[in-house]
């Protein structure tokens, strides 16, 4: 078997051993503050993990620093607890290194989207076959409560006593704008849906991203309470199916549908449009996800969940290695002390 083959065929084994929630549940105390969203999170990606059929020795955490950078502690698999912002950097070495591994990425929106920026759009770019879960709560937690990228303007926070002047970013059209493969969004308080998006994230081919709105409720309660509470959540959030329309509301009575290339919500009840007249969801069209994301900036709009996008294309180890086969076809395995002893050398006495 040639070199390309058995390393492809070492990834993601399915496992024979059936595993149950416990089975990653680690020995560790679990230590965020009482109410933290990071505990459904967790709970989740616990609950998701046995359906997954990855052996446990095959899966890797990976996280940077924050309150989130806690999650290897927490799951019963290998992990690497990095330096702030490093997470995606780490994550991706390990998977060159190691493609057999199923390798996971948890960061927040301080450390992914400000010191590890470079290297989340870097590694979107590149393609790595590497699943990045962010909570976002649009603070930073674990330094008691300033401001973070993702901090909404005039957000009053400990570094920002008279209101954050800041542009926010919007995590899922950075990834986007970073040519990631697939790009999804989802929350804390709703379990189901969040488990159904990290079955997504485990199945995809590449880099796999997955925005969490997270509740902080210590330095930044109720930031997302309009989409996750049971009164408002239905008229404030459109949840994205594969080739369905865009139709949210308590009595599913609203639409989104195009004006040109701006979204805008129309009623379906007095007999002006009808479902045929609203945009139908595409994972593959990366100009319709530009525009959903972007949804996000208007308070007007829905915030849209589920998948905005997801495509194929060669990750950066399929490549890596088709190279590296290419390569040694062509000159052979190398000699590395001939390497050395190559080109202009000299000899200090």
């Amino acid at each position: 078997m040639n070199l390309v083959n058995e390393i492809l065929s070492q990834i993601n084994p399915v496992s024979t051993q059936k595993y149950t929630f416990k089975d990653f549940q680690s020995d560790q105390e679990v230590r965020w503050c009482p109410g933290c969203g990071d505990y459904s999170i967790l709970a989740q990606v616990q609950r998701t993990f046995p359906e997954l059929g990855i052996p446990k020795e095959k899966v890797v955490f990976v996280s940077g620093i924050g309150c989130s950078s806690r999650f290897p502690y927490y799951m019963n698999t290998y992990g690497f607890h990095g330096i702030h912002g490093r997470a995606t950097a780490i994550a991706t070495g390990l998977k060159i290194a190691r493609p057999d591994l199923s390798v996971w990425v948890a960061t927040g929106d301080g450390d992914g989207m400000s010191i590890g920026g470079n290297h989340f759009i870097h590694a979107c770019r590149r393609n790595i076959d590497i699943k990045i879960l962010l909570f976002n709560n649009q603070i930073y937690g674990l330094t008691k409560g300033q401001f973070s990228p993702t901090s909404i303007q005039g957000q009053i926070t400990k570094s920002s006593p008279y209101g954050n002047i800041d542009q926010p970013f919007n995590p899922l059209t950075l990834a986007l704008g970073s040519q990631a493969t697939f790009v999804a969004r989802s929350l804390d308080r709703d379990p189901k849906h969040l488990q159904s998006m990290i079955k997504r994230v485990a199945e995809h081919k590449g880099t796999a991203f997955l925005e969490i709105y997270q509740n902080c409720n210590v330095f930044n309660d109720g930031a997302f309470e309009l989409y996750t509470e049971k009164d408002t959540k239905d008229d404030n959030v459109v949840v994205l199916e594969n080739g369905k329309p865009l139709i949210f509301g308590k009595q599913k009575d609203k639409g989104i549908r195009l004006n040109g290339f701006t979204p805008e919500v129309v009623s379906l009840q007095d007999g002006k449009f009808s479902a045929d007249d609203l945009i139908v969801h595409d994972e593959k069209d990366s100009m319709l996800a530009f525009i959903i994301a972007n949804m996000s900036n208007f308070p007007n709009l829905p915030r849209p969940i589920g998948v905005l996008y997801a495509v194929d294309r060669p990750s950066y180890n399929e490549l890596l290695e088709n190279q590296i086969k290419e390569i040694i076809n062509k000159k052979g395995i190398g000699d590395l002390e001939k390497l050395f002893n190559s080109g202009e050398t000299w000899e200090i006495k």
